[in-house]
């Protein structure tokens, strides 16, 4: 059984296939919001706090912390912002760049097991991202695609993924701390995208045996309602295989459709999480409970 054990200084989390599906919050990012970007640049972190906490007590596990601002100095925020976050929580982080530098910077302040985000399996960046990743201790995000793009076909995405974790153990880094993002494609732009993912994570469980992540909110892009395509997504993909997933856990209704996925994928033993979550107080279930008998009697 597959397990990826992930850190901060004081709390380990576990991807695994026998594992409640873990959420990594996506909202430490400054892509598309403009107010964020111009204050991470101008070094005021107060909304990277607020957006910190508020994704945790919706029920983020994990925290992506990204800082990709054009023309800042990226290192220098991205370390400053794994400071920040490792301050005020203890949940484990994602360092999220496609700039080695930045990356660096980040897995040099953090403190515990990092989850690099990410690597591809173009030659250059693999042999830039792998030795950083072997050098600190850290897991790597291993991202299904090349030099020739993102491929349709799922299974030549497996072979790319099957390529990043073999060049992964060359480097002396385990098969359990490569995390695979099989790439998902929005629906509106190709059909099959669905099945192909699940067909895809079931080969990554199966024959792989890696764990796996995704951009969750890629599937409905660019369609209305896009949010309800993505609820029903997360179980289905749970179900498929996979085990992990960078979201929004403050979008309605997508922490209880994950974690419904959890007791029906039989992740949640006795229901505990969900009952802790969820179970009402006790006055007010019997309040209900009596309330919906009175309704249901029969006038004569």
């Amino acid at each position: 059984m597959t397990r990826t054990v992930i850190s901060s200084a004081s709390k380990d989390i576990i991807i695994g296939f026998d594992q409640p599906f873990v959420m990594i919050g996506e909202r430490i990012n400054p892509t598309g919001r403009k107010m964020l970007a111009r204050e991470m640049k101008e070094g005021n972190y107060s909304r990277v706090e607020k957006d910190a906490l508020a994704q945790i007590a919706a029920g983020a596990q994990m925290l992506d912390v990204n800082a990709g601002i054009p023309l800042a100095d990226e290192p220098k925020i991205l370390a400053d912002v794994v400071q920040l976050v490792q301050s005020i929580t203890d949940v484990p982080l994602a360092i999220d760049s496609s700039i080695v530098e930045a990356l660096e910077a980040g897995l040099s302040v953090y403190k515990g097991k990092a989850l690099v985000n990410s690597t591809t399996a173009e030659e250059e960046v693999m042999e830039r991202v792998l030795p950083l990743v072997k050098k600190y201790g850290a897991a790597v995000v291993a991202i299904s695609n090349d030099e020739t793009g993102i491929s349709e076909d799922p299974d030549e995405r497996y072979e790319i993924a099957k390529l990043i974790v073999e060049r992964a153990a060359d480097h002396g880094i385990k098969r359990e701390d490569v995390i695979v993002d099989p790439l998902v494609m929005p629906i509106g732009a190709v059909t099959s995208a669905g099945r192909d993912v699940f067909h895809l994570l079931r080969r990554l469980r199966g024959e792989l045996k890696v764990n796996t992540t995704c951009g969750a909110s890629n599937i409905g892009f660019g369609l209305p309602n896009r949010h309800a395509i993505n609820n029903a997504f997360l179980p289905m993909v749970a179900a498929a295989g996979m085990t992990s997933a960078i979201l929004n856990p403050l979008h309605p209704g997508l922490v209880p459709a994950v974690k419904a996925a959890d007791v029906l994928n039989g992740v949640d033993p006795n229901c505990s999480n969900w009952i802790k979550a969820f179970r009402e107080p006790a006055g007010n279930g019997e309040q209900s409970g009596r309330g919906g008998r009175r309704r249901g009697r029969r006038r004569g």
